[in-house]
């Protein structure tokens, strides 16, 4: 059974970083399209990044783009998502997700527990 689990979360200040980690005990991640979502209270979950294997190989949201950096981690079966220049619209609780297939798309039928960023002064 596909059991993704996201780690790294925390608090952070104002133009910090923090590193997320996305795992899986059973897939083998490099294989498949991963995305990260994210939440933050009483909004709707927006997409963050991809990572597949279509020409551009990465998806950003216009939010994040050039701050955030999804990248694989394949020794360690992982997929990260690098978050620098964190402000407050980038709190809440981040996801992974993946569906078993080759490309980023917008509706994933696995999705990981979730890890709470919090950027905070």
């Amino acid at each position: 059974q596909v059991q993704l689990v996201e780690s790294g979360g925390g608090l952070v200040k104002p133009g910090g970083s923090l590193r997320l980690s996305c795992t899986d005990s059973v897939l083998t991640l490099e294989e498949y399209a991963v995305a990260w979502f994210r939440q933050a209270p009483g909004k709707e979950r927006e997409g963050v990044a991809c990572i597949d294997f279509s020409a551009d190989g990465t998806r950003y949201a216009a939010s994040v783009k050039g701050r955030f950096t999804i990248s694989r981690d394949k020794a360690n079966n992982a997929v990260t998502l690098q978050m620098n220049g964190l402000q407050s619209e980038d709190a809440g609780v981040y996801y992974c997700a993946t569906d078993q297939l080759k490309l980023c798309s917008t509706k994933y039928g696995f999705w990981g527990q979730g890890t709470q960023v919090t950027v905070s002064s």
